[in-house]
């Protein structure tokens, strides 16, 4: 028998909860983000949050502004800003898909998760519409559907 792992997983993912009830996401991308050292340690204990965060496109780069990452308990005086703008590292390609949508109007780019792949902390980003407030109730409708129908399922076996 092995035994178990010492290391268990920490806090892996940061999630941004409002997304799906606010947004259609349309399109998602894997990026990069530039970090300080303190913030990836953060990050790593979970003391971050993106539920109010977006991305930009500024001069051909794309900056997530909003995204509050608490300063690292044991750092020192040169801790970062928790919500400073950071670079997300995308390829040419995509920056300029991102460009030309966000540029055409009507699309928001929202950072959906951050988690770290393998040592290298990554975030997903989506290419959003908005939701009407019919969309959200529909959506309400649906889960409370959904919920029901399981119950009653489950009362029949």
């Amino acid at each position: 028998m092995a035994a178990p792992k010492k290391d268990a997983p920490r806090h892996t993912e940061i999630r941004n909860a409002k997304v799906m009830r606010d947004f259609f996401v349309d399109e998602r991308f894997e990026a990069g983000i530039q970090l300080r050292g303190t913030e990836v340690k953060s990050i790593r204990g979970g003391q971050a949050q993106i539920s109010d965060a977006f991305g930009r496109c500024e001069k051909n780069e794309v900056w997530m502004h909003n995204a509050h990452i608490d300063p690292y308990a044991f750092g020192n005086l040169q801790n970062h800003d928790p919500r400073r703008p950071r670079k997300l590292l995308l390829h040419a390609h995509q920056i300029r898909k991102i460009d030309m949508a966000l540029k055409a109007g009507g699309r928001a780019l929202v950072p959906l998760r951050m988690y770290f792949k393998e040592a290298l902390v990554k975030v997903e980003i989506g290419l959003c519409t908005g939701k009407k407030l019919y969309d959200k109730r529909a959506d309400l409708k649906e889960k409370v559907e959904m919920r029901e129908a399981k119950k009653a399922f489950k009362f029949r076996r």
